[in-house]
């Protein structure tokens, strides 16, 4: 089995283009696809819980623009004496004003909140958003054999594995990745995400679906982007362009979202909330256009089949279906890589029809000895710890051969890591001696 050793240097990032979407102008209400009534009906949820804003924040908080569009609302409310002007600042227009809720519009709001408690940006019609997802999908990124040896850089793989992540990776549809633990399985993944993190996408802070609201972006799955490129993708040199957009949109570089055990049936449909009453996205509809990482794929509280039976349509079909909590099913488009990691044996988790669903199985296997020794090396020269082969082969003999233990990727890490912190107690310089090494193992193997 031949060994890649991976030296290239990443030169940046690699672009990618937002794909044939951009989020269209917003000149009038009937561009925003919603009901006037049900705008209105946001600014007065905004000012009750905000208290008193002018009308450029106003406008800033539902993320619509003033001039044409919030004013025009703003008008109506406040000829129906729902919001008043409690403050003006001469020449500098409406939008400055400071504007309050009256008791009359304090009435309408909570009418409004027995429906929805959502009080932010102004949603975007699903239908909209699902031609949206397909529109980016053409914006994903291929890889070669060279742009895979950049971001699996700092991790060594042998030649047969390696070459079978890239095609995985292109198919955009799903890999199964399995073997033992500590090989490097999430390694893989997230350098996978990175490579997804180097493109942008565009989605909607909410969704309107049916006077529901579904809220999409989530600061702790997303990482924003800069708003810095031309149509083409050229840098404009950090100047913000296209400011006409529909602000209801955020640029944001493809999700990489990892789920573990605490994955549930629940928690891949839509998530109604009894108190705000309004919609949080699954985890894969927050995914489109990126890479879903299910980690510790097995030890989920829900058995493996059923969740893998929950991926059949979307995965052959590459569409799903949310039910919203009034029973009416919607579907949207699945534009998601999904990546299953599990250290369980396949039979244990998986039937031979749900396999043959999966389109790229993956082994990760144990290191070879050759494999091994570039880890060490590599782990040795980032710790500061003098490297020689005379340790690493007493190493082997003594720890890992005389006592039938497998080796993993991850002890080279894990053993330089003990050798750094004995040494620094012991106030020696660390190394490779025989001594040291002992003592790394002590403190690190147990026997099972």
């Amino acid at each position: 089995m031949g060994l890649v050793t991976i030296m290239t240097k990443q030169t940046g990032q690699i672009s990618g283009a937002v794909g044939g979407f951009s989020p269209p102008q917003i000149n009038s209400l009937e561009d925003t696809g919603l009901s006037p009534l049900w705008l209105q009906d946001l600014i007065l949820k905004v000012l009750y819980f905000r208290g008193y804003l002018t009308g450029f924040k106003i406008a800033e908080e539902i993320t619509l623009p003033f001039a044409g569009v919030t004013d025009q609302l703003m008008v109506t409310l406040k000829q129906e004496k729902f919001i008043e002007v409690k403050s003006s600042q001469g020449g500098l227009g409406e939008g400055a004003y400071t504007y309050g809720i009256t008791s009359q519009g304090i009435l309408r709001a909570r009418e409004a909140m027995e429906r929805s408690q959502y009080a932010g940006p102004a949603p975007v019609p699903f239908e909209v958003y699902n031609e949206a997802i397909r529109r980016q999908k053409s914006g994903r990124l291929s890889v070669t054999t060279r742009t895979m040896r950049q971001i699996l850089s700092q991790l060594v793989i042998s030649e047969s594995t390696f070459q079978r992540l890239g095609p995985a990776l292109n198919s955009g549809s799903s890999i199964f990745m399995y073997g033992p633990p500590g090989n490097g399985k999430t390694s893989i993944a997230r350098a996978f995400g990175n490579l997804v993190l180097s493109q942008n996408m565009y989605i909607p802070y909410a969704l309107y679906l049916d006077g529901q609201v579904i809220k999409v972006y989530d600061a702790v799955s997303h990482s924003l982007a800069p708003d810095t490129e031309t149509a083409n993708g050229a840098s404009t040199g950090g100047l913000r362009t296209n400011t006409r957009r529909d602000p209801r949109w955020v640029r944001i570089r493809r999700p990489f979202i990892v789920v573990g055990g605490e994955l549930t049936l629940e928690g891949l449909d839509l998530v109604f909330d009894d108190t705000t009453k309004f919609y949080e996205a699954p985890f894969q509809v927050k995914a489109n256009g990126g890479i879903l990482l299910i980690d510790d794929f097995g030890r989920q509280q829900v058995r493996p089949r059923d969740l893998l039976n929950r991926w059949i349509v979307p995965l052959e079909n590459r569409l799903d279906y949310l039910r919203l909590h009034t029973g009416r099913k919607v579907e949207v488009p699945f534009d998601v890589l999904i990546v299953f990691s599990t250290n369980l044996p396949p039979k244990d988790l998986v039937d031979e029809a749900f396999l043959r669903r999966l389109r790229h199985k993956v082994e990760i296997g144990d290191p070879s000895f050759e494999e091994y020794r570039e880890i060490f090396k590599r782990v040795a020269q980032d710790r500061r710890i003098e490297y020689n082969d005379q340790g690493l082969a007493y190493l082997l003999q003594e720890w890992y051969i005389k006592r039938n233990r497998k080796m993993r990727a991850s002890h080279p890490r894990d053993l330089c890591d003990q050798i750094v912190d004995i040494a620094s107690y012991l106030a020696v310089p660390p190394v490779m001696s025989r001594e040291m090494i002992d003592h790394a193992g002590k403190a690190y193997f147990v026997d099972i």
